[in-house]
Parts: C-alpha cells; sequence; structure tokens
C-alpha cells in the first residue's frame, strides 16, 4: 500500500509517477550520472518546481501549494518509488525545517519563497563539527568547521546550518556563494544525487534563525525514511511481478511455495517500513519523547530495512538483478546511501528504547465527529452502566469484560455488546460509532463487554439464526450467561476446514453427529458451540456441509481439555458419540456450511477496534526497571528499542487501515499483513524477553514470567493459523501469486 490514503493523496501520488515516467526515468540517471554527482541541476527541475511539487508543503503566503507533511510523505514516497533524481530530497528537508521560522523571522520567510521559486538547499545538522563565537549579544565571530558527508551539499544554493555556541546550538542561514564556503563533491554510492562535504572559515552569518533542534533532526530523518518506503516498495512491486512472468520448469517460479513465502515475506517488509515512514511523519508534531517514538521506529523498519529489501528483491530475480543493465542497483545504491546516512541503528535502537520506557507509542485515532448525539447517548448510557456492577465471575475468566451481573445486562440490552449487529441485538454501528463507542468505554473506565471466543461465533447466529433460535440463544450470550466456542478444526483438517470428516447423519426429527474436533478453545467452558459437520458425503468438498448450533452439555458430547507445555489447558479435545442435534438447531439450510463458514470469517470485518499497545514492550520494560537483565542496560534497552519499533510499525498500519475504514473504504490487505507481522513478532519478542533474563530463563514457568510465556507462544502463533497459512494467503489472495 503506498503512503497516500485520502483521494487527494492519490492523484498527487499519479502526479508524481507521472512526471517521472515523462521526465525522469531511470534512463536519465544512466546517462547523467557525472553531473548529478556533481551537482547540476537536472534538466526538469524547472517543471517539478511549476508543478508545485517541491513546495508542495509551504504556505500560499510564501508561494507554496498549502499541503500539509502528510502530502510531501506522498511526493517523497513516490519520488523514491520512481528513483526520481536530484536535489528534492535536501531541499524539502532544509525548506519543511525552516517553515518553523515563518511569522518570526523575515528572513526566513524571503528564503521560503525562494525554495517555493525553485530554490535548492541543504540541512547541516549539530552532529557535524560547524562551531561559531557568536555570543548571546550576537556579536563574535562567524561559522567555522568542517561538515561530515551532506546530501545535497553540491547541488545546494543555500544551506541551513547548526552551529555549536558553547553549549548550545544555533542555526543559521548561509549562501553557497558567501566568502569562506567551500563544498567538495564526493563520489557517492547513489548514482543520482549528489553528495559532498562544506568547509567554514570564518564565515559570516546574520541574527541566527530560531529552531527547534531536535525537530529539526527529526524531520531530517523521517524523510529519509519516507523516501526509503518507496524505495522497498519498488523493491516489493517488482519482484512480484517478476516471480508472475519468470517461468522455470513449466511455470511460474511464483507457484513455488519457497517463492510465494519469501514474496510475501517482502511484502510484509514493505508494508511496516509504509506504515513506520508515515507515522514518523505524523510524529512530527507530537511532544518530544512521542517525536522520537515514531522517528526512532521508522529508522529501524523502514531505513533499516531498505537495504534488506534490495537483497530480497535481487534474490528472488536471480542473476538478472545482479547485473548493471537491471534497474535494481539503483534502487540498491540508493537504499544504502539513505541508510547510512541516517546514522548506526544501534544508537537508534538505543534511543527508541529510552523513549519506550516511559510509555508505549500514542497511536489514538483521530474522529471525524460532526455530530455529538450518538457520542451524547453512548455516555448517558455508560452512565447508568457505571453505577451498576458485575458480581458474577465469569466461567472464563474473573474479569469485568466477561463477568455477568447488572451492569453486562444493560449493556446487553442496549445493544452495546456486539453494536455492529442489527437491533435488537446491536445498534448497527459502523467504524465510526464503534471507535466512539471505544473512547467512551475508556473515559468511563469500564471494561469493553466481551463474549470470549463468541464475540467470533455469536455474530452469525444473530445473523442468521432463526426466531426461535434467536430467542433461546442471543439473550444469554450477550449477557455473557452462556460461552460459546467454535468446533472447526479435526485432527486431519486443521487450516484446510472444507477436508473434514465429522459426520452429520439424519434421523427423526433432527441429526446423529459422528466424529472429533480439536484445538477447540474453552470448549471445557463452553454452553454452545458453533460447529461444521459432513452431511453430505458423496457431495464436493465444500458442497456437503451444515453448520449446527450444538448443545456442549448434551449426551454424546464429551471435551477432554489438552493440557498445554505451560502447563495451561485452555485448548480441548471435542467427541462426539451419537450426539443428537435437533432440526431446529441447523444454522441456515443443509448444505450451506461452506458459505456460512465464509460469512462468519466475513462477520469479523464488522467490528473494528482502536489501535492498542500489544503488550511486548510491558514485559521487556519491567525487565529493566526490575533490573532483571542479565547482560548491560544499554543492551535491554536497545533490545526494548527493537521490540517497540516492531510493535509500533504493526499499531501504525492498524491505524493507516482503522482512517482507510473511516473513510468508508472496505478492509484492506493491511489485516492479513498484520496478522503474519504479529505472529513473527509475538515469537521474537518472547525469545528477545528469555535473552535478556540469561540464566533466570532455567528456571521454571511456574517462577519465570518470561519462561511460562515462551511455553505459551504457540496459542498466538498456531491458534490464529499458522504462519506458513499466513503466508500462502498473502501471496495468493493478496499478491495475486499462482496456486499451481
Amino acid at each position: 500500500m503506498p503512503v497516500a490514503l485520502t483521494a487527494d493523496q492519490t492523484a498527487l501520488a499519479e502526479t508524481v509517477t507521472g512526471f517521472a515516467d515523462r521526465y525522469a526515468g531511470r534512463e536519465y540517471t544512466r546517462k547523467n550520472t557525472d553531473r548529478l554527482k556533481q551537482g547540476l541541476r537536472p534538466e526538469f527541475w524547472p517543471d517539478l518546481v511549476a508543478l508545485g511539487l517541491t513546495g508542495v508543503h509551504l504556505p500560499e503566503t510564501v508561494g507554496g501549494q498549502g499541503g500539509t507533511l502528510d502530502d510531501l510523505a506522498v511526493v517523497l514516497a513516490e519520488s523514491g518509488r520512481a528513483l526520481l533524481p536530484g536535489p528534492l530530497l535536501p531541499t524539502v528537508v532544509a525548506s519543511t525545517v525552516l517553515r518553523e521560522a515563518v511569522g518570526e523571522d523575515s528572513a526566513a520567510e524571503a528564503v521560503l519563497r525562494r525554495f517555493a521559486d525553485g530554490a535548492t538547499g541543504a540541512l547541516i545538522g549539530p552532529e557535524h563539527a560547524v562551531v561559531t563565537g557568536i555570543a548571546d549579544d550576537r556579536t563574535g565571530s562567524g561559522l567555522s568547521g568542517e561538515t561530515g558527508l551532506i546530501l545535497g551539499a553540491a547541488s545546494a544554493e543555500l544551506f541551513l546550518v547548526a552551529a555549536a555556541a558553547g553549549a548550545e546550538t544555533r542555526w543559521f542561514l548561509v549562501e553557497r556563494d558567501a566568502a569562506g564556503v567551500e563544498v567538495e563533491a564526493k563520489d557517492g554510492a547513489d548514482l543520482g544525487r549528489d553528495i559532498g562535504v562544506v568547509r567554514f572559515r570564518d564565515v559570516s552569518v546574520a541574527v541566527p534563525v530560531e529552531l527547534d533542534t531536535d525537530r529539526a533532526v527529526a524531520v531530517a530523518v523521517a524523510f529519509l525514511a519516507v523516501e526509503a518506503s518507496g524505495v522497498i516498495r519498488w523493491c516489493c512491486d517488482t519482484a512480484t511481478e517478476y516471480v508472475k512472468s519468470r517461468v522455470q520448469f513449466g511455470r511460474p517460479i511464483g507457484a513455488f511455495q519457497a517463492v510465494q513465502h519469501r514474496t510475501a515475506q517482502l511484502l510484509i517488509t514493505s508494508e511496516l517500513a509504509t506504515a513506520a515512514a508515515w507515522d514518523a511523519v505524523r510524529g512530527l508534531g507530537d511532544e518530544a519523547g512521542q517525536r522520537t517514538h515514531a522517528v526512532a521506529g521508522a529508522v529501524l523498519s523502514t531505513l533499516g530495512n531498505a537495504v534488506h529489501a534490495a537483497v530480497e528483491c535481487l534474490a528472488l530475480h536471480g542473476a538478472i538483478g545482479f547485473t548493471w543493465e537491471h534497474d535494481l542497483h539503483l534502487y540498491w545504491r540508493r537504499a544504502m546511501a539513505l541508510a547510512g546516512l541516517a546514522g548506526p541503528v544501534e544508537s537508534w535502537e538505543l534511543r527508541l528504547g529510552e523513549a519506550a520506557l516511559h510509555g508505549p507509542r500514542n497511536f489514538a485515532v483521530p474522529l471525524p465527529e460532526t455530530d455529538s448525539s450518538f457520542r451524547e447517548w453512548v455516555s448517558e448510557i455508560l452512565d447508568r452502566a457505571a453505577q451498576l456492577d458485575n458480581t458474577n465471575p465469569s466461567k472464563i475468566g474473573d474479569d469485568d469484560s466477561v463477568n455477568t451481573g447488572p451492569r453486562r445486562a444493560l449493556l446487553a440490552e442496549s445493544g452495546l455488546v456486539s453494536p455492529p449487529m442489527a437491533q435488537p441485538y446491536g445498534i448497527e454501528a459502523g467504524p465510526l460509532e464503534q471507535l466512539i463507542l471505544q473512547d467512551e468505554y475508556d473515559r468511563h473506565g469500564i471494561a469493553q463487554p466481551s463474549m470470549g471466543i463468541g464475540q467470533w461465533v455469536v455474530p452469525i447466529v444473530l445473523h442468521r439464526g432463526t426466531p426461535d433460535q434467536l430467542a433461546r440463544l442471543a439473550g444469554p450470550a450477550l449477557r455473557g450467561e452462556e460461552i460459546w466456542c467454535q468446533l472447526f478444526s479435526e485432527p486431519e483438517a486443521g487450516s484446510d476446514v472444507a477436508s473434514l470428516s465429522l459426520r452429520a447423519t439424519r434421523v427423526d426429527g433432527g441429526w446423529r453427529l459422528q466424529g472429533q474436533k480439536i484445538w477447540t478453545t474453552l470448549a471445557h467452558r463452553s454452553d454452545w458451540g458453533l460447529l461444521l459437520a459432513r452431511t453430505d458425503p458423496d457431495a464436493g468438498r465444500h458442497a456437503g456441509l451444515t453448520m449446527f448450533l450444538v448443545d456442549m452439555h448434551a449426551d454424546g458430547v464429551q471435551v477432554r481439555p489438552i493440557v498445554q507445555a505451560s502447563g495451561d489447558a485452555e485448548f480441548n479435545e471435542v467427541f462426539f458419540d451419537d450426539a443428537f442435534v435437533p432440526d431446529e438447531m441447523v444454522l441456515g439450510e443443509p448444505g450451506q456450511g461452506w458459505a456460512l463458514t465464509l460469512e462468519t470469517l466475513a462477520q469479523e470485518r464488522l467490528f473494528i477496534g482502536g489501535v492498542r499497545d500489544p503488550g511486548h514492550n510491558k514485559r521487556i520494560r519491567g525487565i529493566i526497571e526490575r533490573g532483571e537483565y542479565a547482560g548491560t542496560r544499554d543492551d535491554a534497552v536497545r533490545t526494548l528499542g527493537r521490540i517497540s519499533a516492531r510493535g509500533a510499525a504493526i499499531s501504525a498500519m492498524n491505524l493507516r487501515e482503522t482512517i482507510r475504514r473511516l473513510d468508508g473504504h472496505s478492509v484492506g490487505p493491511a489485516t492479513s499483513v498484520a496478522k503474519a507481522a504479529a505472529s513473527i513478532l509475538h515469537t521474537d519478542a518472547a525469545a528477545a524477553a528469555l535473552g535478556l533474563i540469561g540464566p533466570a530463563a532455567a528456571l521454571g514457568e511456574a517462577v519465570s514470567e518470561p519462561v511460562h510465556h515462551e511455553l505459551d507462544i504457540p496459542t498466538w502463533v498456531i491458534g490464529g493459523g499458522t504462519l506458513e497459512i499466513q503466508l500462502n494467503t498473502i501471496s495468493t489472495f493478496v499478491l495475486g501469486l499462482p496456486r499451481k
């Protein structure tokens, strides 16, 4: 998915792509490498300026387009995907940082007008050895020192320079042709862009520009990440198209599972990189701690994976990707340059880890409310609910979200337990209403009610059940008085549900069930089960299935808990030995089981939630705060930073998907990608916690929570479908790779 979310941003992205196709193809870079490396502007620069792309983010008062940084992010991401040569990136970094001084500094405003008119620039940050002797009274010597490598140094007409003034940092605008300024172009890895060193020899400067130094650095790094996300997306798209068309052994190589999985993993990398880069730009307006979260996360999830993505693209291409004629090495080179300019990943891990010690990244959903009546209605109900209690512990845990009592009864009666459902069971809440509801639950300090596994089972019953079924089952389920489970998986039919063999044979007044289900979550606590059985063995795999509503306490139903490696027993084997189900407990019609199974999955898409912290940070943060790490504190904090970045990228992807849903779009591929990414993270985060505690990992699970969590990992990484099944889904249904 591109950085663009709105229709206007999509149109802007298409404008950039169209421009690059007309003027700045990769062939231009090949033919003009020497000129570009020396800092000469590409011939198309005036056209780029005339189109407004260099000033899309600048105020209209200075000649810009009046857009946002989100709009600029779209331009940069698409320029990265198109490998646009020239000084666009360093110029917009400088103009964005300088934009903060407009309104208070007339000199800054005049320079922004020059940027809007097409001037080029570069930012020289505080990490470079530039000093000034200017004192508080603005007197003293000018700028002196030599920088490290500066992107766009040779092409810049203007420098925005951070200089050390004792313990302080001051910012100055310096003309490239000012006396005492010397620029030496270097031979960069990127064939389409200049890089160089700038020397200042007592350069006279005007009054300093008042800028936030930390934010200035954050802008530069965030924009590097955004462009890198475009590079990664090109690698993913190009590899995907190649494996669809490249034929070996008589079929496209994209039909081979190993290739499919590798391509799907590259898509996951790309989607997380895009989300993290987008969040970095979103975070530029946040307070310092949250800004560090966002920008450092983008370094780790985007810039830290750019070179990897290029290498994966090469691996999927084989030898052809290693040739000079193939465009891949041009992107590979830019990926190396962008990642290198951000600095060592390890230092960003440490920086992010320190920020994460104070809490997770904030992913509050911006709600486009125009009418407060729904919120007021919900608030009035929750005001009443707050005066009541849930006094009865649930069979699936003593937690207010599942406990029963007057509060839960009021919420069920009001349609607030399963809000997307039709009245009277829900309130037909759309995405916005569900998020407002969640916000109000949080504001009132009330746990949002849950039906456990029934949260995904009961909606299909409410949607397709007969009046008699609903009269018997709906109320107790919504009030939490009866627990539901899902009886799909069998010993020989795990992810391949359609191959199930449990038989339902018609008898007078109903059906007899014979067979076994397995890995049924909380079956030993359940009162009812949604069961898929084969009723016509002569029909096709999908045609001969029927859905049943099964009383888990009926004769012939035997539940055997499966004790897991952790000692817990959340899953079960369920045996059906001639168990009877009356006709009135068939859901839908006989033979409709597969269609209802798909509809059960589709019902999940009606539900939407805010973006929550997955909890991995809390475990590692606790280890650090209690001093339980075996190595150095810095090693532990870097581990927290690594895990935090990956969790935040998934959360950013979910936030983007939520924003899309609020804008009226249907569920996109981000749902499948996030599920696979979360599965990988669960495993890696558990291993990271074990690694931190060192010898304490030899303790038993009863006394070591990280050990218990490690032993419980299958609950997370198998229960929702193994990673391999998820990668199969992504490769065939999202990427469109051939099955055969």
